[in-house]
């Protein structure tokens, strides 16, 4: 680098000496107003340009996370809580059927995982959890859906019944229960 200052100091006049002094490109020292723009600020300036339709990309595409819609709405998380309620329902009420609760411990954290994956937050997620009318609708979808099929509040072995049906088919529910 020192040789290349020295030739270009050879080369060029005194007054311009001064003028240049700091001026660098890549290939050597540079001196102003010979009819070569400045490469610094020039390089800098392109670069920005050449970021700027990535930074835009970026841009875009982070805002789908802002414009989630409500976990309550999220049919495949909903659907998974519905299930894990159904199966808990089950496994309480029927004294033949147990629930894989290892297994369903599991399934809860992807679950979470899969909401993270979707770009919602831990505050949002836990906040959707403790939601009391979340939980209600839930738990109402869950009992509708054992009424439908014939689960009777007085009857456990209407819920056995259900429980091994779901066990057999090898539904979400059915994975979450395991006969005695």
């Amino acid at each position: 680098m020192a040789q290349l200052r020295d030739n270009a100091a050879r080369r060029t006049p005194l007054g311009e000496r001064a003028r240049m002094a700091g001026q660098r490109s890549r290939q050597g020292v540079e001196p102003m107003g010979r009819g070569r723009v400045m490469t610094g600020c020039h390089d800098r300036k392109a670069k920005a340009m050449k970021l700027l339709p990535l930074a835009l990309m970026g841009a875009v595409l982070a805002t789908p996370a802002a414009a989630l819609e409500p976990l309550s709405k999220e049919k495949y998380i909903n659907d998974r809580l519905i299930a894990a309620r159904i199966a808990d329902r089950i496994r309480r009420t029927c004294p033949s059927i147990d629930g894989r609760i290892l297994y369903a411990y599991g399934e809860a954290r992807k679950l979470k995982s899969y909401a993270r994956n979707k770009g919602y937050s831990n505050a949002q997620i836990d906040a959707f959890l403790d939601s009391k009318e979340d939980k209600k609708r839930i738990y109402a979808v869950a009992e509708d859906y054992l009424v439908r099929n014939g689960a009777t509040a007085d009857d456990a072995e209407s819920f056995c019944r259900i429980g091994r049906q779901e066990i057999q088919k090898n539904t979400v529910i059915g994975s979450l229960l395991v006969a005695k």
